[in-house]
């Protein structure tokens, strides 16, 4: 990849990048229903934002429109996933595997849209070496060998706050590119190290102020008129 690539990229703001995602969704479940084109209109309807703005983030990446017809699902589809990624299968490693680890090992949604969880770890005895899935929950003393076996790019930590940036340390000793962060705590990554973090405390927290305002926005009713 070239300077100019890079720099390019690196201009895409995070917002657009997030967007392509819920694109992608709801693409898919267009082509489901048989659909083969749609407008910009027509997506940015769907998705509550302009027209423009869909034109400008896939802009960003390229010319996918065509002249009278709009895009083309399904061709469509193909670039969203190679601009993300995950054109291709990413084998994840799992590190965690209490209560929540195990939801997320459950969960089908993310080899459906290319991530499997090809290994898991952690430190608790009564858990290591129990068969889950087609896999032996592994000692995470034995993280790095895994990942270099395994091809393994991505980690999800589902580990308590006290012990995670710990595990961010050894799963960047390992070789690991990218980290899924479920824990409730921030992480001091190096900058070649891409980084997500989902605290759902805070999300839910987030949820209960914007219901809040819109309580308090609500316009006030009577309760006697009416009657």
């Amino acid at each position: 990849m070239s300077s100019g690539e890079k720099e390019s990229q690196n201009l895409v703001p995070k917002a657009a990048a997030a967007r392509l995602s819920l694109y992608l969704r709801h693409l898919e479940s267009l082509r489901i229903t048989g659909a083969s084109t749609i407008s910009s209109k027509e997506l940015a309807r769907a998705l509550g934002v302009t027209a423009a703005q869909v034109r400008k983030d896939l802009g960003y990446f390229g010319q996918f429109g065509f002249p009278g017809i709009g895009y083309k699902i399904e061709n469509l589809i193909v670039e969203i996933r190679k601009i993300l990624g995950t054109d291709r299968i990413w084998n994840v490693a799992l590190v965690g595997y209490g209560s929540l680890g195990a939801a997320l090992f459950r969960y089908r949604g993310f080899e459906k849209q290319g991530f499997r969880i090809s290994a898991i770890f952690d430190n608790n005895p009564a858990v290591i070496g129990q068969p889950v899935g087609g896999l032996l929950v592994k000692n995470i003393t034995a993280l790095a060998h895994a990942v270099a076996e395994g091809d393994i790019s991505l980690g999800i930590m589902a580990v308590p706050a006290e012990t995670a940036q710990e595990v961010a340390d050894a799963l960047v000793f390992a070789g690991i590119s990218g980290i899924f962060n479920f824990a409730p705590a921030v992480l001091s990554l190096p900058e070649n190290v891409a980084y997500v973090s989902i605290d759902l405390a805070v999300q839910l927290e987030q949820l209960s102020f914007h219901v809040k305002q819109l309580r308090e926005d609500a316009p006030f009713e009577d309760p006697e008129q009416g009657i």
